[in-house]
């Protein structure tokens, strides 16, 4: 199982690949075997980290069997808080 940092990262890689690839649109996600392959995380890993995300209401997952993510979205929240740390890196 991974360490508090890798975790950590995960769920940060995982937060700005969603919004990279949603550009604002809430209904466009992210598959996760795409996820699992960009970002190179452990499928359990992954999971571990769309369940955190999900708790948080950060973002949806459609699950599959296994317990594996199917379809990963951002929310609202999520949105607002990948643009909040945009304008924040701007200056």
């Amino acid at each position: 199982m991974a360490t508090l940092r890798e975790r950590k990262n995960y769920r940060e890689a995982i937060m700005k690949a969603l919004y990279e690839a949603v550009e604002g649109n809430r209904l466009l996600g992210i598959t996760g075997a795409k996820l699992r392959d960009e970002l190179q995380v452990p499928e359990q890993d992954l999971a571990a980290a769309c369940a955190y995300l999900a708790g948080e209401g950060l973002i949806t997952v459609d699950w599959a069997r296994g317990n594996t993510p199917a379809m990963a979205t951002l929310t609202h929240q999520g949105i607002r808080l990948m643009e909040g740390e945009e304008e924040e890196e701007r200056g």
